[in-house]
């Protein structure tokens, strides 16, 4: 049988890194710019990868960053704040530990740079080895809604697209994931189910610890 693969988004999916990377970025851009922006500024952002991420906000704020030295500021201070702070979602390990038993190939599919990505990984306890693939902002040009993130990880994972299901938080991310011809489960960990529908997702849960990989083997909707 051909392999199958679940692909998983990172932040709203595995954990909930926002809260620190926008106290991080909030950090930055007083430290830097003498600016005090709030974590509310961030979340149109989420999703987008760190460059529009931290772009965005220094636009409203009329701030010119400096980069990559802005960005690699923020990654500093991130990675010294999430120790003891940023913990996998409920039902995380289960559900990879059910996936393998079930046959499954599993990746990461995240719009996050790779620094991001292993410290995440790693403080969560799902280092990179857990999974077969794992792909971060800097592998792709085009971001979530372009499809390619998700092409790039079902080719790395070894299963065509059509066999994969993508784990998603975000509608960028599900407009992605349908993009790319593979099936999703959107989580309601940021959008609401109707706007994850909205956009094309398969099936919808508050979070992992909601379902089950049984799910997928099911007629979407159902």
């Amino acid at each position: 049988m051909t392999s199958k693969a679940i692909l998983f988004d990172m932040d709203g999916v595995l954990c909930d890194s926002e809260p620190l990377i926008a106290e991080a970025a909030c950090r930055m851009f007083a430290e830097r710019h003498g600016v005090h922006p709030t974590p509310a500024d961030f979340h149109p952002f989420i999703g987008t990868g760190e460059d529009r991420y931290l772009g965005g906000v220094a636009e409203k704020y009329g701030v010119r960053l400096n980069k990559p030295g802005d960005k690699a500021r923020v990654y500093e201070i991130y990675l010294e704040i999430i120790p003891g702070r940023l913990r996998p979602l409920p039902g995380v390990r289960e559900f990879i530990a059910a996936a393998r038993a079930d046959g499954w190939r599993l990746a990461v599919a995240t719009s996050a740079d790779r620094i991001k990505m292993e410290g995440n990984l790693r403080e969560i306890g799902l280092p990179e080895a857990t999974f077969d693939a794992c792909v971060a902002g800097e592998d792709i040009v085009h971001k979530k809604p372009a499809p390619d993130i998700f092409l790039l990880a079902a080719q790395r994972a070894g299963a065509p697209p059509e066999r994969c299901v993508v784990i998603e938080d975000a509608v960028s991310g599900v407009r992605a994931a349908k993009a790319a011809g593979a099936r999703c489960l959107g989580l309601t960990s940021s959008h609401t189910a109707e706007a994850l529908r909205a956009a094309g997702a398969d099936w919808t849960a508050e979070g992992l610890d909601r379902v089950t990989p049984a799910l997928f083997e099911a007629d979407p909707g159902k």
